[in-house]
């Protein structure tokens, strides 16, 4: 029999040619980047940053006072008469608020349950206050907080020119108004405008007044209120470096925080359809509080700025007469 031809050999796979793959079908290069590094978070949009800004709370509505006082002869616009403080009170109270002093508001609110509550500043610590405003504080269940000058104990308010000429608390004074709850914080020593203060007069103003009233009532004050209600972010650093809790401003702007607390202005003009206005607006003119103050100082820094935010008249919503 004729014999078979040979079979021809099975080609191996290996030898089989494979086309290149085609440029949409190559796999990826590995990536440069360690697998461990972390990736950068997405950059928040203007719209999410708008959105983040407005779920910070609102400031406190904390009310500014003065003098209490006959307001016939009052170029600044800082006094009300006793009557009107009276209506303005009772006008709280109608609508379920209560006047409280700045610290108890801020511990109040860090609780969640200060809804209800205002705070009540009065500024520069007159002789008046305690024959005027504390009668009526304790007839509406109120307490406040009195900014004094412990480096003019007894004088008057020269830093005013126009007068007219107002006689300030005593250390016998300061201590009554302790003893009957209200809360004392520092205005400074001699009521000097912080950011034009060189750093002896600064460390006078805020460290060595906060010593001085220590003194006088027997502890610490927390708060401190920035005369003129001028601010600039040296001013903070000083205030929160000194010991105190919480500043009170007027309009901080950019500095909005716990150190530089906005206040409303309340005059003698203050009816109750102001009183609402100022407070619906609150939070729309107020920037929210921010943890930390920024790096920046706000617009009232300088002498120029500061006369640009002092408002000739005290139409509602805004700050007037003579500013702190």
């Amino acid at each position: 029999m004729p014999a078979e031809p040979a079979s021809a050999p099975l080609a191996s796979p290996a030898a089989t040619p494979v086309p290149p793959p085609s440029p949409s079908t190559a796999p990826a290069p590995p990536s440069a980047t360690p697998a461990s590094s972390p990736s950068a978070p997405p950059r928040a949009s203007a719209t999410e940053r708008s959105r983040a800004r407005w779920r910070r709370p609102a400031p406190p509505w904390v009310l500014m006072y003065h003098s209490v006082a006959d307001p016939a002869e009052d170029p600044y616009r800082i006094t009300v008469s006793p009557a009107r403080l009276d209506r303005q009170l009772n006008w709280l109270r109608g609508r379920g608020l209560r006047g409280v002093s700045v610290g108890e508001l801020l511990t109040a609110r860090s609780a969640g349950r200060g809804g209800g509550l205002v705070g009540l500043t009065f500024d520069d610590g007159y002789a008046d206050f305690l024959d005027n405003a504390l009668p009526l504080l304790r007839r509406h269940e109120c307490t406040a907080t009195l900014f004094v000058l412990p480096g003019r104990l007894g004088g008057d308010n020269e830093w005013d020119p126009l007068g007219p000429r107002k006689p300030l608390l005593t250390a016998a004074g300061i201590q009554a108004a302790a003893r009957a709850g209200v809360e004392i914080g520092s205005h400074g020593m001699r009521h000097l405008s912080l950011p034009d203060a060189d750093e002896n007069a600064l460390r006078t103003e805020v460290s060595d007044s906060r010593a001085a009233l220590a003194g006088i009532t027997g502890r610490h004050p927390e708060g401190y209120c920035y005369a003129y209600g001028t601010v600039d972010q040296r001013a903070i650093e000083a205030v929160r470096g000194a010991g105190y809790r919480y500043a009170c401003a007027i309009d901080p702007g950019p500095l909005t925080g716990r150190y530089a607390l906005p206040r409303a202005h309340i005059g003698e003009n203050d009816a109750g359809w102001r009183l609402h206005l100022k407070r619906r607006l609150h939070p729309l003119r107020r920037r929210p509080l921010r943890t930390e103050p920024p790096s920046s100082a706000g617009p009232a820094s300088t002498p120029a700025a500061r006369a640009a935010h002092t408002f000739p008249s005290a139409a509602p919503g805004t700050t007037g007469g003579r500013r702190g």
